[in-house]
């Protein structure tokens, strides 16, 4: 039999090889030849692999010394590693294992992953020594060309010549799995490592199941799995901890995670400052600033100090909510402690600043960077970008867009998506379009954000066919319309006078899978009431609030606006009261409407009384 003499482990790995029904080296010759899209300097024949016949291209310039001296420094790209290889295969006698798979790891931190494949087939043919060590970084090149399958097969080539795998080989894997999006194979993966003892599972393999599952979007699972590991001899670490609760914050349940704290410490784990760092950003998410300080004093308790991390969630978050100079004091905090501001941390004051209209002082800390060792990447960029586009300076955006590009750095569909806007806002319809263009031609993939934005520059020049035609095309596109993008053509539609078109798209949105928003029911009622549609107006207002959708502040307004304009303010007071009980204010058109009744009627204490209760300053 087949397995007769091997061990029961090693059969149990042997049989999951075979079931994956391929042949190895048709395998990976087909991946090497994919991967070889771009020309190969050294090798001729880009499909050859492991037992095939290989032909290469020699340096006629250059020649071989019978003892060359082994110097990996000199490595400066893949034909250097090459020549430095056929070098070491005439050596007599020749270089260890170490040697060559010292060369092997060269070209994998060059990130030739492909080279460094190619490389072995060489290796194999001079018969140059490998081991365990060559093994996982072959497997590992393979999983970073995202060919998981390719490293199976490589995997049993080693196995067949009495290579045994360690652990490092399965974490290699295991995170190839999840690199490719393969949830469920490495799973299975995790489970067999687990069950059919293909290795020793240590730290590495815990936390990679764990972390791939919360990159995933598996957050729950990686839960379950931590909480179901805890009974085993493989206890998770902080690390895994981490892992968890920064995934359970980030997918907004940051009570679970409040939570899981609270078990590390019974079980005898102490959260480090990774853990808390992650809990006050998902608590600065949710406004939740009491348990913010909590947390706060808690590692102060703890003597955990606060790192650059912690502090740039802090400044970032205080920017966000407006207290710009509380987020100065952080900084004024960190100075004390000797603890350098990061990039992370001057981009998230620059943005606190433009959210604030302070340009002068936005840009007055990017110049600063560069005195501090510091230089602004594209995301720094993009926060000033997007700030002057927002405050009318698109020249000066459009100044720091050329700059970003001259000094290496790639636009990314953020920075087109502030730049378009930008100029659309500013009228610059053409110019935006051909940045548009631009933006297709250079391969930075729009996305449905930036459609969105050409579609309301086509709205609000009324070029509503035009609009239409567009939305077409994103569909065409693979693109799913959001209830953004429908609002944006109702609202085109209902500024073109197209209110039964605007209400019917409205009626249609449920078949779309959307429901509607307040934002959208505002538009409308608006539109209704401004055709003096009032009553209709009540009853889409109604309808609106039978469907779990809460009217805001607008849409009180447009309703009390269209009753005033037909002078029944009678039936207004109703819904100034509702308007007053869920804390709304009337807006300046409101205020001067009513202003101007209370003058031009007779005496009305109930009207001027509710007055006093929604009109700012009365």
């Amino acid at each position: 039999m087949e397995f007769k003499h091997i061990k029961p482990v090693e059969l149990a790995f042997t049989k999951s090889l075979k079931k994956m029904k391929f042949s190895g080296r048709a395998l990976i010759r087909r991946a090497i030849a994919a991967a070889s899209s771009h020309h190969y300097g050294i090798f001729a024949d880009p499909f050859s692999f492991f037992f095939s016949n290989f032909h290469s291209v020699g340096h006629k310039d250059r020649s071989f010394s019978p003892k060359p001296r082994i110097d990996l420094s000199c490595i400066n790209q893949l034909d250097d590693a090459v020549f430095l290889f056929r070098q070491m295969v005439r050596m007599q006698p020749q270089p260890s294992v170490v040697e060559f798979t010292k060369l092997l790891q060269v070209i994998f931190r060059m990130k030739q992953y492909s080279g460094a494949l190619k490389l072995f087939d060489e290796m194999r043919q001079w018969g140059a020594p490998i081991d365990e060590y060559t093994m996982t970084i072959l497997i590992n090149c393979c999983c970073l060309l995202k060919r998981v399958d390719v490293g199976f097969a490589i995997l049993g080539c080693f196995f067949k010549l009495g290579h045994k795998p360690d652990v490092t080989t399965f974490n290699t894997l295991l995170k190839g799995f999840f690199l490719v999006g393969n949830v469920a194979e490495a799973e299975k993966l995790f489970k067999k490592i687990l069950t059919l003892k293909f290795c020793e599972p240590n730290d590495v393999t815990i936390l990679t199941a764990i972390d791939g599952l919360c990159k995933a979007g598996r957050v729950l699972a990686a839960h379950d799995l931590l909480l179901l590991l805890e009974k085993t001899i493989y206890k998770p670490n902080v690390k895994a901890y981490n892992a968890v609760i920064n995934g359970l914050c980030k997918t907004g349940m940051v009570d679970n995670a409040l939570e899981l704290k609270s078990r590390m410490f019974d079980k005898g784990i102490s959260p480090d400052v990774v853990t808390y760092s992650s809990m006050i950003q998902g608590l600065c998410d949710f406004g939740r600033w009491k348990e913010v300080k909590h947390l706060l004093n808690e590692m102060v308790n703890h003597k955990i100090p606060l790192d650059v991390v912690t502090f740039s969630i802090l400044v970032d978050a205080f920017c966000k909510e407006g207290n710009i100079k509380e987020a100065e004091d952080i900084l004024e905090i960190m100075k004390q402690q000797n603890i350098s501001p990061d990039i992370v941390t001057y981009t998230a004051l620059i943005d606190g600043y433009c959210l604030h209209r302070k340009m002068d002082k936005a840009k007055e800390v990017f110049d600063s960077m560069a005195s501090k060792g510091l230089k602004p990447c594209i995301v720094t960029y993009n926060s000033l970008i997007n700030g002057y586009c927002k405050n009318g300076k698109v020249d000066e955006a459009w100044r720091l867009f050329l700059e970003a590009s001259s000094k290496g750095l790639k636009h990314t569909t953020v920075t087109y998506n502030s730049m378009i806007h930008g100029l659309l806002s500013e009228g610059r319809n053409a110019d935006g379009w051909k940045l548009f263009n631009d933006m297709e031609a250079r391969q930075v993939h729009p996305n449905l954000c930036t459609h969105n934005i050409l579609l309301d520059g086509l709205c609000k020049t009324r070029q509503i066919a035009e609009a239409f035609s567009f939305l077409k095309t994103m569909e065409d596109k693979g693109l799913n319309p959001d209830i953004i993008t429908y609002g944006i053509l109702i609202n085109g539609l209902c500024k073109d006078g197209k209110l039964e078109d605007a209400k019917n798209l409205l009626n249609e949105l449920p078949s779309k899978g959307l429901k509607p928003d307040n934002h959208i029911y505002a538009i409308i009622i608006g539109s209704l009431c401004e055709e003096g549609f009032v009553d209709e107006a009540k009853d889409l207002l109604i309808k609106m609030e039978g469907s779990g959708c809460a009217p805001n502040s607008v849409t009180y307004n447009n309703i009390i606006q269209g009753l005033l304009k037909k002078k029944e303010v009678y039936k207004a007071m109703p819904f100034l009261e509702e308007m007053h009980k869920k804390g709304f204010l009337a807006d300046a058109s409101t205020s001067s409407m009513l202003i101007n009744h209370l003058q031009g009627s007779k005496k009305n204490d109930v009207l001027l009384e509710m007055m006093k209760k929604v009109v700012p300053k009365i």
